[in-house]
């Protein structure tokens, strides 16, 4: 099977990003058009999605190997770097969960780009905007391609670099600036952890390749991977591998904001609202689940105990980010917390797949919950891009993100109102929504895990729908703002805002219908585990019929209290509530005072007891030593300059008094 041509889909973003980006940052007298620059972008990320869905349907519509598992294909990988018994090498890699991820960020991107025609528009710096838009792509389909850490490490980076760029698209602005900066810093300090683990890894591995099932097929020449030396590792005690893996994941937890390393993205809202809909449904924040899915066999083979970690920092994250999203008032930043909340939902999935491993086999349980996080990965791309993209006209209609500006948008946006709606039942878990088979299934592996671990999720699952529904009413029903929409009347987005919403809603509305129906009537063919599964085989969905009533009857009376609540044009029962626990809600409005500690802990002690000694020890002692060094040879040579005077009789006098000095000093001994 031919996949060479695969090279273009990494190739094709970065001439865009260098065509665009290279006129505009040299000399912007040769700056591209607004239209042309967008439509370089956006016919490239075209192209680039093509490629990706025929690759995806060459690759699944492909024979299994005679063990039932997808071949991993390797079209191209060269030596970059080498270094000892270790060496670094650059390819692309094609397994199931990699073409899986193709279709993701190549379908969101492209809805971006088209979205962004409308949404930038007359924006200055729009040249800029589509080159960093299709740097941010290259990225990550680097990441995804990647065929071994350290080549995911660099890509991992180039991430992080290119939402600085984005986040910070509005330079002018101070609160950009330091969102851009805050999100730079905080996921450096996690990707240090991230490199220290990768360095452990390799140190006692001998390879910085990831464990694969199955056969590895190399097209084109590609140069073999250097297989990992698992007797050296064991050899090197049990804690080691352990250690870089939980290393790895803080840097994962980073990308992906869980608790407490989420502070950056929050305020990553004030970048252009498609950028975020790019970082949260498609790109930066799924790195961190798609790093440990790739990692998994490593998980499973060295210390499956260790996902525990996953499960507790994920569980508490997702609790922690749906409480928070409760009581926030602009639009974007429910739907950054709600994002953190549905990121933590996946990370659970795959820290329930403890037990099971057996040699080469993996169990239904672990099967289940490594599946249903690549299939809520998958969905929540689509729908949560549609809410962000949504929100995008929302704001473009009213010129504000606060709910207080909006409600009664539905009769002035009723395709908005109605791409809306189906991403909020799709988020909710309301079956024949494709958030429902994801998430259904998400709660089943956490049940299996543990009752209390899936009481919790489905707690959450119950606290998603309220807060959604709550954002739903309270933009497109409530209380309108007459007075500021008789200044200024609402108004529906054009056709190249709106296209990517129905789009996106057709693709959650048809995954939702097939897959439902699927996991009810036992179809194979429509099981999310046909084509990705923790074992590689293929695994068909069952739904369990006592979760899937529970958590669809939670969904729907949490949808009802938002309902009561908020649906109205008054709502005496929410001011009655703020009234009685006004404290509560503000702890949840300013995010339980996260940033606050931060602030503390960072300027309060690390600054005044950690930070200014460091400074005091390098000004007074390193440097003072080293001006006494200079100084000392300073003065040394003042002392003996004199005695370089040119003086002939001088020199004469100094030469008999050091031979008679010489002299006497012989004769003594």
């Amino acid at each position: 099977m031919d996949f060479t041509y695969s090279i273009w889909i990494l190739l094709l973003p970065l001439i865009s990003f260098l065509v665009i980006g290279l006129p505009e940052f040299v000399n912007k007298k040769y700056s591209w058009s607004h239209k042309t620059a967008g439509l370089i972008g956006t016919c490239s990320l075209g192209l680039v999605t093509a490629l990706s869905y025929y690759t995806a349907f060459q690759y699944f519509t492909a024979d299994r190997l005679a063990d039932g598992t997808f071949a991993t294909f390797v079209p191209y990988n060269v030596t970059w770097l080498p270094l000892g018994h270790l060496h670094f090498d650059l390819g692309v890699l094609l397994d199931p969960i990699s073409v899986m991820m193709l279709i993701v960020i190549s379908t969101v991107s492209l809805m971006v780009h088209i979205y962004s025609f409308g949404y930038m528009h007359g924006e200055k710096g729009f040249q800029r905007y589509y080159a960093f838009l299709s740097l941010f792509t290259m990225s990550m389909l680097g990441l995804v391609l990647a065929t071994n850490i350290f080549q995911m490490y660099m890509f991992w980076e180039l991430v992080g670099v290119s939402s600085y760029l984005l986040i910070g698209f509005y330079y002018t602005l101070h609160a950009a600036v330091h969102a851009s900066k805050k999100a730079f810093i905080v996921t450096r300090f996690a990707d240090m952890f991230f490199l220290i683990g990768i360095l452990i890894f390799g140190y006692y591995t001998g390879s910085y390749n990831f464990s694969f099932a199955g056969h590895v097929e190399y097209l084109n020449g590609a140069a073999a991977f250097t297989t990992a030396d698992s007797a050296r590792a064991l050899a090197a005690g049990g804690m080691i591998l352990p250690t870089a893996l939980v290393l790895m994941f803080i840097g994962g937890a980073g990308k992906s904001a869980m608790f407490p390393l989420h502070i950056w993205l929050p305020d990553a809202m004030e970048g252009p609202t498609p950028v975020s809909a790019l970082i949260h449904a498609a790109t930066m924040v799924v790195a961190g689940v798609f790093q440990i899915a790739r990692l998994f066999p490593v998980w499973i083979e060295y210390d499956p105990q260790a996902l525990e970690v996953v499960v507790i920092v994920g569980a508490f994250t997702a609790f922690y980010a749906a409480a928070v999203a409760c009581a926030q008032s602009d639009i974007k930043r429910v739907l950054a917390f709600s994002t953190i909340s549905q990121i933590a939902f996946m990370m659970v999935a795959l820290g329930v797949c403890l037990p099971g491993y057996h040699g080469a086999a993996l169990d239904n349980h672990a099967q289940l919950g490594y599946m249903a996080s690549m299939f809520h990965l998958f969905t929540h791309a689509m729908f949560k891009a549609c809410l962000f993209l949504g929100a995008g006209c929302i704001i473009h209609a009213v010129h504000s993100n606060e709910m207080s500006a909006m409600g009664g948008l539905r009769k002035y946006m009723p395709i908005t109102h109605i791409t809306f709606l189906i991403s909020c039942l799709a988020i909710a878990g309301i079956p024949f929504f494709s958030g429902f088979s994801s998430k259904d299934e998400i709660i089943t592996a956490c049940f299996e895990y543990s009752p209390l671990c899936g009481w919790w999720m489905t707690g959450v699952a119950a606290m998603t729908a309220f807060y959604m529904f709550r954002l739903y009413y309270g933009i497109f029903w409530g209380t309108e703002n007459k007075e500021l929409h008789a200044h200024h009347t609402p108004h529906e987005a054009p056709v190249t805002m709106t296209f990517p919403l129905v789009f996106l809603s057709i693709v959650t509305v048809g995954v939702g219908v097939v897959t439902t129906l699927g996991g009810f009537c036992d179809w194979s063919w429509a099981s999310f585990g046909s084509i990705v599964s923790a074992a590689g085989t293929a695994y068909t969905v069952h739904f369990d019929p006592q979760v899937a009533a529970t958590s669809t009857v939670i969904a729907i009376l949490s949808i009802a209290l938002a309902t009561y609540i908020y649906k109205g044009e008054k709502q005496p029962i929410a001011d009655k509530l703020y009234a009685t626990f006004p404290r509560l809600h503000r702890w949840a409005y300013k995010r339980f005072y996260m940033d606050e500690v931060y602030q503390f802990v960072t300027h309060k002690i690390l600054f005044r007891y950690v930070s200014r000694p460091v400074q005091w020890i390098d000004e007074k002692i390193i440097n003072g030593l080293i001006d006494f060094t200079a100084w000392g040879a300073n003065e040394a040579g003042e002392t003996i300059r004199p005695w370089q005077s040119g003086d002939v009789r001088q020199y004469a006098v100094w030469f008999i008094t050091g031979t008679v000095a010489l002299t006497l000093l012989l004769l003594c001994l």
